[in-house]
């Protein structure tokens, strides 16, 4: 629930908000100590370790089926690598979106405000972590896994009628389910080191994009008016369901020899996999119940994702 003004200014269910440009002058400080060139900090030239993995086996979407249990090891293997670059292509083309969405909201604003400015900083991290996902596909020998024509010309649409709490919703909704996983790979010694680098610079700089994009989704969410809240509601409902059948492209199954329909057949029904997506999207679903974007249809349309428990 979200209340009027307070004497001390914006206010939520999670409180009083804090100063907009005060939020962006830590986050640029913030910036200036933590910041990464992935050319420069990332071993290229190194070949791949035999052995290693290129993703948590764990979180490769067949993990626990009865078809994970029929491939060979070197056929798992091979999936996580194709998923790993799956997911590399639909975060050059989810970060491409999250670009033209912050140059959007910063359009009006103004030019010398400290939020503006970090604005502009967070689109220079996005434009190096595209480098960064568009070198590591090359490197893994796979071809790029894009998203659908139609889920492409739906972004496409998105991009120019989305409101600004919609964007931000949908940026977190990017962000916060790949962090938890990538949370989870950086640590792991069973990955390969090239993964594990590109996984920890990629978690360190997205924490200040997820604060900033929080900030500014409960400022909107006080302050936009009921339609604008409806709108982002439903919108970000529609976002969730086709972040989740966009995560993992199917022809990453065709191209390790399996049955496609099979494959999705059996990654729909995975307990485990469904306990994966809904542990990854928690953090982001409580923060959204609690600012009052999971609601009506909305809330339907995560609950059919299967992002969001019923």
């Amino acid at each position: 629930m979200t209340t009027a003004t307070d004497a001390g200014g914006l206010r939520d269910a999670l409180g009083l908000l804090k100063d907009r440009e005060q939020v962006a002058r830590r986050l640029l400080d913030s910036s200036a100590r933590h910041s990464f060139d992935p050319d420069k900090e990332l071993d290229w030239d190194a070949p791949f370790e035999e052995g290693k993995w290129f993703w948590p086996p764990e979180l490769v979407s067949l993990y626990g089926t009865p078809l994970w249990r029929r491939m060979s090891e070197e056929q798992r293997m091979d999936l996580a690598r194709r998923e790993a670059a799956s997911l590399a292509s639909i975060g050059v083309w989810f970060e491409v979106i999250l670009i033209q969405l912050l140059v959007r909201h910063i359009y009006d604003k103004p030019m010398d405000s400290l939020h503006v400015r970090y604005a502009l900083t967070e689109i220079e991290d996005e434009c190096r972590h595209s480098k960064m996902f568009t070198r590591f596909i090359a490197k893994t020998g796979v071809r790029p896994y894009p998203v659908t024509r139609l889920h492409h010309n739906l972004a496409r649409v998105l991009k120019t009628v989305s409101t600004t709490p919609g964007s931000f919703t949908a940026t977190l909704l990017g962000e916060e389910i790949l962090d938890w996983m990538q949370r989870l790979t950086f640590p792991d010694e069973r990955v390969q080191p090239l993964v594990r680098g590109i996984t920890r610079i990629h978690v360190v700089e997205e924490a200040r994009h997820v604060r900033y994009a929080r900030e500014e989704l409960r400022r909107q969410m006080v302050s936009c008016p009921r339609w604008e809240a409806e709108l982002t509601r439903v919108s970000s409902g529609e976002s969730a369901r086709v972040m989740s059948v966009s995560f993992v492209n199917p022809q990453v199954y065709t191209d390790v020899g399996l049955d496609r329909r099979e494959a999705l057949a059996q990654v729909k029904a995975s307990p485990h996999r469904r306990e994966v997506m809904q542990t990854a999207a928690k953090r982001l679903t409580d923060f959204l119940d609690e600012i009052g974007v999971l609601r009506g249809v909305g809330r339907r349309l995560w609950v059919s994702s299967g992002l969001l428990a019923r």
